[in-house]
């Protein structure tokens, strides 16, 4: 399995670019899952989602205010009830009658606030959940392809799912710390004013409080960090397993795989196991204490109420307020890790925020209109994906309006380059790029992503049904329009064999298909587009001879009116262009139909004698023979 492996992929793609550093299952790419205690810069930021719902976080501060002053005026009614209400004298009964309807109305209020800041602090917690989704899913849509290209996909999942659900369980607690620490001091000041000495007294059992969390807590974090670490390990491990289930399936590695995965969650549960352990220690640690303080004050309390120097529902009132106190201590104790989370996240969240985006409208960027040309030319283009390894050197080649040119060129030459750069995936560093006789960088990505069709090798399905998957590129398309274009390119008839023909749900990554039937949706969809120039980056690479066929004779209709741009390394395919550029090392090395590089026996011509079936077949020694042969 790849969590066996901690090595750099040697492999490079065919634009020239080295794939991101792989390193999987290993403690490296585990992120920090604990930050400082209290960051501010976090919390303005994440105040900046808070801020459009303060008011309703006024109101719910209020009535965690309101809930704790309940919680602090119970237990003095009941004390009053006690010591008045329980007297002989004709006053008592009416005492005891007004100190039920006070206890009652205390209920009542009690149950209103806890129900108001429950409701309002979940209620804005998801809101505010839902801003910080929607904000960094609308960023990274338009986050430059160079910062995506050097970015695992699992990490940003993490951190849309659960960065962002930790920071809803920070707000939602933060809110609740407000009514514990105001509870907590609360019950220190009522006990210290009803009577100063037993207060004192209850409060001993802090200090002891206080060495043990000074031992527990570098513990109970080391476990705790210990744990989160060894369960993302081993979801690593089993998300793997499941994405490469054929692989393993296909290489015998059941047995295997599940003594790898075993010993990952085993290792997990060890370690959860350990955390629960410091997790659950101080409860009966605080109980322990909690008995301790009702224990000094029965002792204490109640010889001083026979010596009739404490009253009785001084005492009662103690009990109930020991009871709370260690309540908020817990409740304090839990958010500290809660925060310590959510600092981490914040700062996960506000990285991904923060990723500029380098590919951006110029100020006064045009808009590309459908009665552009369609032309496409290079000029004096320099690029690279690193500035310091340029993929293109000074490449300039103009596509005149309804051309059809294929680029060819060995792996590495620099082809998908050349069509990410039309598409303004990417800024060159020196030159231009020109759409409709327009430099790129002067109109809008949105006007010119609509004046252009792209067909990749790797055809992307959507879930959802086959009429959306179609429309996609254009989703104000009607069925005519839609049913035209799958008829043209050779898809319709598989279509109606689905069992609800258009409106059939594809699945993940249109996994129920075909691949060639998933290229033939992606040709219709780009038809549907009705864009000027229509760009196949090796569209027939993966599909079988007959499907080839089929779509070289769509091809044809596809590309009436328009210009396009071919990338194909099947010779067959390129003879058909109207001309053909040659790349190699990122350089243009010559430009012609497939007659006139013929003729020119130069190295389109001796690599075409030497009968491969297409450029990738060709082994690099005799690529770098031909060069050679074609310097000299």
């Amino acid at each position: 399995m790849a969590e066996e492996l901690e090595t750099e992929r040697s492999d490079v793609r065919d634009d020239g670019r080295r794939p991101p550093r792989a390193v999987v299952g290993s403690h490296r790419i585990e992120e920090e899952i604990f930050g400082k205690v209290f960051d501010s810069d976090i919390v303005r930021r994440i105040w900046g989602f808070v801020r459009p719902y303060r008011t309703k976080i006024y109101w719910a501060v209020l009535a965690v205010l309101t809930f704790t002053a309940m919680q602090l005026l119970i237990p003095l009614i009941i004390r009053y009830a006690i010591d008045h209400g329980m007297q002989a004298g004709s006053d008592s009964q009416s005492i005891l009658i007004w100190s039920i309807v006070a206890f009652l109305a205390a209920i009542l209020i009690n149950f209103g606030a806890s129900y108001a800041q429950e409701t309002l602090v979940g209620g804005v917690a998801e809101d505010v959940l839902f801003d910080i989704r929607r904000a960094m899913f609308t960023h990274l849509q338009r986050v430059s392809l160079s910062w995506m290209d050097k970015t695992e996909v699992g990490r940003l999942m993490s951190r849309l799912q659960g960065d962002v659900n930790s920071m809803q369980e920070f707000l939602e607690t933060s809110v609740l710390s407000v009514g514990d620490i105001t509870l907590l001091f609360g019950i220190v000041f009522v006990m210290l004013t009803l009577d100063f000495k037993l207060g004192l007294l209850t409060l001993c059992a802090l200090p002891v409080l206080f060495v043990v969390r000074l031992f527990w807590l570098p513990r109970a974090r080391k476990s705790f960090m210990a744990a989160h670490e060894t369960n993302s390990i081993a979801n690593g491990a089993l998300a793997e397993a499941i994405h490469g289930v054929r692989a393993v399936q296909s290489m015998d590695r059941q047995s295997v795989n599940f003594t790898l995965y075993d010993d990952k969650a085993r290792a997990n549960l060890n370690t959860h196991l350990n955390a629960a352990k410091y997790a659950q220690v101080m409860v009966p640690i605080v109980d322990s204490l909690t008995g301790l303080a009702m224990a000094l004050v029965v002792v204490v309390g109640g010889a001083r109420v026979l010596n009739q120097a404490l009253d009785v529902g001084v005492m009662v009132a103690f009990l109930f307020y020991i009871q709370r106190f260690f309540d908020p201590i817990r409740s304090l104790t839990l958010q500290y890790s809660v925060m310590q989370r959510a600092m981490a996240s914040g700062q996960r969240l506000t990285e991904v925020l923060d990723v500029p985006v380098d590919v951006q409208d110029a100020p006064n960027a045009k808009v590309l209109t459908s009665d552009m040309d369609g032309s496409v030319e290079f000029k004096d283009v320099v690029f690279g994906y690193n500035p310091k390894h340029p993929v293109l050197k000074h490449v300039s080649f103009k596509v005149n309006p309804g051309e059809t040119v294929a680029l060819v060129g060995p792996t590495g030459s620099g082809k998908s380059s050349c069509m990410s750069l039309i598409h303004r995936f990417y800024d060159v560093q020196k030159g231009q790029v020109l759409v409709g006789g327009h430099d790129v960088r002067d109109l809008t990505q949105e006007s010119l992503g609509r004046q252009i069709a792209m067909v990749l090798q790797e055809p992307f399905l959507f879930t959802g049904t086959v009429f959306e998957n179609i429309r996609y590129h254009k989703t104000d398309a009607t069925r005519e329009q839609v049913v035209e274009a799958a008829k043209a390119v050779g898809a319709h008839e598989f279509i109606m064999r689905m069992p609800d023909g258009y409106e059939s749900i594809l699945g993940q990554r249109g996994g129920n298909l075909s691949l060639g039937q998933r290229q033939l949706l992606s040709f219709a969809r780009a038809l549907v587009a009705d864009a000027k120039i229509l760009v196949l980056d090796e569209a027939t690479a993966n599909i079988d001879s007959y499907t080839e066929m089929l779509i070289q004779k769509a091809l044809v209709k596809l590309l009436e009116g328009r210009t396009g741009l071919v990338i194909a390394h099947r010779l067959a395919t390129i003879r058909e262009a109207d001309r053909i550029i040659v790349l190699q090392n990122g350089e243009l090395i010559e430009s012609g139909n497939h007659r006139e590089l013929m003729k020119n026996k130069k190295l389109y011509s001796k690599l075409y004698n030497l009968n491969y079936s297409s450029f990738d077949d060709i082994p690099e020694d005799v690529i770098e023979e031909a060069v050679t042969e074609q310097a000299t």
